[in-house]
């Protein structure tokens, strides 16, 4: 199993990548998307092979319907679930929580992973942060969710997982725009303009400055490099396979005395 980890972060989590799973075809081999048409036999046990690589015990989670919106809720063990089920989906980007054992996951494809955690106070996060929720300041609304459960921002460790790069993400003016509002028209080290009129954009880069902007200290502040789009051996990329693929997904987890669950993925 092929997991990414923070340097950062003692908690249990991981990114994953698209190898040591079990899906065929275009999901071949670890996907983790529910909604991508897989088979959902074949999504169950990557989950099981993908938690376990985290060493997270429950099979039940936190996740939702990703909406590229900036919502964060505020979640605890009664919002957990199975991978497949039909339970009705939160409409969110992002999720908190100070509950032990309740595993919070996110799904990207290009977009930003970013995982969070003040271990101080027993507070976590897991948020989807696309350039869309990104400009939105869904990474504030996680810390300030983070800060109501008692989490100090200068406590916060955060991990920009692996997403498309600065190399890859190139972009058009409307998002150049959007990034130079956030940002109060000091964006320009992060975008260089093509001779096609479009724009080559560091997302990474612009989130790293909006935590910043938020209280996280730079040194509490990691970025996986990888870029997915340039390692789609490695990665789903959206971009690179023109939609047809699986998912990775990016999960946390307060660790705690464990609890009695049925065995994992049963039934």
């Amino acid at each position: 199993m092929e997991t990414v980890r923070s340097s950062l972060i003692s908690y249990p989590h991981g990114f994953s990548t698209r190898n040591g799973g079990v899906s065929e075809g275009i999901f071949s081999s670890l996907n983790l998307g529910m909604n991508r048409g897989d088979d959902p036999e074949n999504v169950k046990e990557n989950y099981r092979r993908f938690l376990s690589s985290c060493k997270i015990k429950t099979d039940r989670f936190v996740c939702g319907e990703q909406v590229h919106g900036n919502t964060v809720l505020i979640v605890n063990s009664k919002d957990a679930r199975m991978p497949y089920g039909y339970q009705t989906l939160f409409n969110a980007d992002g999720y908190v929580t100070s509950d032990k054992e309740v595993p919070l996951v996110i799904f990207t494809a290009d977009c930003i992973p970013l995982l969070m955690a003040d271990e101080k106070a027993g507070v976590i996060a897991a948020v989807h942060s696309g350039w869309r929720g990104t400009v939105l300041d869904i990474e504030k609304n996680a810390i300030e969710k983070m800060t109501l459960l008692g989490a100090s921002a200068e406590n916060i460790k955060a991990c920009i997982g692996p997403a498309i790069g600065k190399c890859c993400f190139e972009v058009g003016n409307d998002v150049i725009e959007e990034v130079e509002a956030l940002l109060k028209n000091s964006a320009s080290t992060f975008y260089k303009k093509k001779e096609n009129g479009k724009y080559m954009l560091d997302l990474k880069g612009v989130l790293k400055k909006c935590l910043i902007g938020n209280g996280i200290t730079e040194d509490h502040i990691e970025i996986i490099k990888d870029c997915t789009m340039c390692m789609p051996q490695k990665y789903w990329s959206h971009r690179f396979t023109g939609g047809e693929r699986g998912s990775q997904a990016a999960v946390i987890e307060i660790p705690g005395t464990p609890r009695s669950l049925p065995p994992l993925f049963a039934g």
